[in-house]
């Protein structure tokens, strides 16, 4: 008897236990993040979470969908096809207005990576004046109306920006805007040299590589979000300081074009420009977020008439509430 009751017993402890492991699988929830471009390290510290188990660690199933030059991921979002999005405050702001209530809950980078791309004999952005530029048109709706004030310049200045470097490569006339990960690698992989200036450092205020989600997702999984963004965070550290193979090789899977000498130069890059460390993120953490910075980027909107502030209530268009526990340092 004694005996029967020890394996009955034994028998009940497992499956006791198959059952934690059951609510265990069962309690990972499945979050699918849509991001803004095809699959590169500017993405790093998410592809990191995913490979590290640092997202699994916390309960999360994640798929990170790639975006794209065809992919609106916020529309996506709206469409129940994407729980959290890879975003960028103005367009955050202005999905407000057109009455998608999105809501930032985290950012990555401190400093938009966005920038004018010169030759050689541009000293800095106050010489662009005079010359030609190349402009692709959704920057007519974020960062041209400031750079075309603070500067002097001229719609009839700018010629569409394709995404390729070649005319530029070819007229050493030509100004470009670019990311100051991407477009300067181009340039120097034909042995060109340039010179890039950072709109960030002389006062473009939005952050970049955001994560947004709706407000009903927000309020239906608050500790999920709250999950993923501090997840993130502790991505991205691990990206630009650990072993960051096993995130590159998924990048390099989802984007088959990417390469190793790219993923390199870009973080190189974003170390030399502290994309993820600037400003209060060198002392608060990665992804410090300030009510001040986005009242900036609000108030540029509305200057350059960008946004109609009877439509948008800043304080729903972001929350700070996952970052003020979490501090994170990149060094």
């Amino acid at each position: 008897m004694i005996g029967s009751r020890v394996i009955v017993g034994a028998a009940t402890a497992v499956l006791g236990l198959m059952g934690l492991a059951a609510q265990s699988v069962q309690a990972q929830e499945k979050l699918v993040f849509t991001t803004n471009w095809f699959a590169e390290a500017e993405h790093g510290g998410f592809y990191q979470a995913l490979a590290t188990g640092l997202y699994k660690k916390v309960g999360l199933d994640v798929t990170i969908k790639m975006g794209g030059p065809q992919v609106n991921a916020m529309q996506l979002m709206a469409a129940g096809q994407s729980d959290i999005i890879m975003g960028y405050d103005f367009q955050t702001m202005k999905a407000h207005e057109q009455g998608i209530p999105a809501v930032t809950v985290g950012v990555s980078f401190q400093k938009d990576p966005q920038g004018i791309m010169t030759h050689e004999d541009i000293t800095g952005l106050d010489k662009i004046k005079g010359r030609t530029i190349l402009v692709s048109s959704s920057a007519y709706s974020t960062w041209w109306p400031w750079l075309k004030a603070k500067y002097g310049l001229e719609d009839t200045a700018t010629r569409p920006y394709t995404f390729n470097v070649q005319p530029f490569l070819a007229d050493k006339t030509l100004v470009q805007q670019g990311y100051v990960t991407s477009e300067p690698y181009g340039v120097e992989k034909v042995g060109q040299k340039q010179n890039f200036y950072l709109f960030a450092d002389v006062g473009y205020p939005p952050y970049a590589e955001t994560m947004v989600t709706l407000q009903k997702t927000l309020d239906a999984r608050t500790d999920v979000i709250g999950r993923f963004v501090r997840a993130s965070i502790e991505g991205w550290k691990s990206y630009m300081t650990e072993n960051n193979a096993a995130a590159n090789a998924l990048i390099k899977k989802d984007n088959p074009s990417m390469t190793d000498d790219q993923i390199d130069y870009t973080m190189k890059k974003m170390r030399q420009f502290k994309l993820l460390d600037a400003g209060e993120a060198a002392t608060a953490g990665i992804g410090a977020m300030s009510d001040a910075r986005f009242k900036q980027s609000y108030d540029l909107m509305v200057a350059g008439k960008l946004l109609d502030p009877t439509k948008v209530d800043l304080s729903k268009t972001y929350t700070t509430r996952f970052m003020k526990d979490v501090k994170v340092l990149l060094n």
